[in-house]
C-alpha cells in the first residue's frame, strides 16, 4: 500500500492560500499572495531534496496542478526541481480536466477523487505526495486517507485567506513524528494519525 502525504505551507492562522506568488490565488479578494517567498532558506530546500527521494507519485487538485503547469516546465535557469516535477508520475483529481493532459507523466483521476484516491493508495509502491491542493487535502482528510501530513509553518499571522482546517472539518489526533525548524523561522512538522502505527 502507498502512503498520502500532504506537504503543505501554512501560517500560524491555517492559511494556505498563494504561497507563491502575488497573483498565484486571488479567490475571494485575497490580496496577501507571495507570503511564503521571504522564508526560504537552505534548510527548507535540503529538507524538500530529502522528501523527492521517497516520492513515487505527485497528487493534485486541478487548479495546483494547472499553476505548477504554467511556472515549472518554463523554468529557464536549471535547477532539481523542474527536472524532477517534469519526470515524476503525476495523478490529477479533477470532474473539469480531459485527457491528454498537457504535463508529461500526468494521469487524470476522473470521477469522485475520494475514491479515485483510495484506489490509488491500495496500489504497492512509494509514497504519493499532494502538493498544496488545500480542496483535496481536506476531501481526503475527511474520509481517512492523509497518511503523514507534512506542514511548512510560517511565522506569519494573515488574518484572511482559506485554511487548510476549515470549521467545518472532522476531528483528527495526530501524532508529531518529526519537527526541522528553518533559519527564517519556519517550523516543518510532520504529523501522522495518532492510531496508526509506522
Amino acid at each position: 500500500m502507498s502512503r498520502i502525504i500532504t506537504n503543505a505551507y501554512v501560517t500560524l492562522d491555517g492559511v494556505m492560500q498563494g504561497p507563491g506568488r502575488p497573483d498565484e490565488d486571488t479567490r475571494g479578494g485575497f490580496t496577501h499572495g507571495g507570503w511564503a517567498g521571504p522564508y526560504n532558506d537552505d534548510v527548507m530546500m535540503a529538507e524538500a531534496g530529502k522528501g523527492m527521494a521517497d516520492t513515487g507519485a505527485l497528487l493534485f487538485g486541478r487548479r495546483t496542478y494547472e499553476d505548477f503547469f504554467n511556472v515549472w516546465p518554463n523554468q529557464e535557469e536549471p535547477n532539481p526541481f523542474t527536472e524532477y516535477l517534469n519526470n515524476v508520475q503525476k495523478y490529477v483529481a479533477s470532474t473539469t480536466l480531459s485527457e491528454p493532459l498537457p504535463w508529461q507523466n500526468s494521469t487524470l483521476l476522473a470521477g469522485d477523487a475520494v475514491a479515485a484516491v483510495a484506489k490509488l493508495r491500495e496500489q504497492p509502491g512509494n509514497d504519493i505526495v499532494i502538493l498544496g491542493s488545500g480542496a483535496l487535502i481536506r476531501a481526503l482528510g475527511r474520509h481517512g486517507l492523509v497518511d503523514q501530513y507534512t506542514l511548512l509553518i510560517h511565522p506569519l499571522v494573515l488574518g484572511s485567506g482559506q485554511r487548510l482546517f476549515p470549521d467545518d472539518g472532522v476531528l483528527a489526533s495526530l501524532r508529531l513524528v518529526d519537527s526541522v525548524t528553518t533559519t527564517t523561522g519556519v517550523i516543518i512538522a510532520t504529523y501522522r494519525p495518532a492510531d496508526r502505527q509506522d
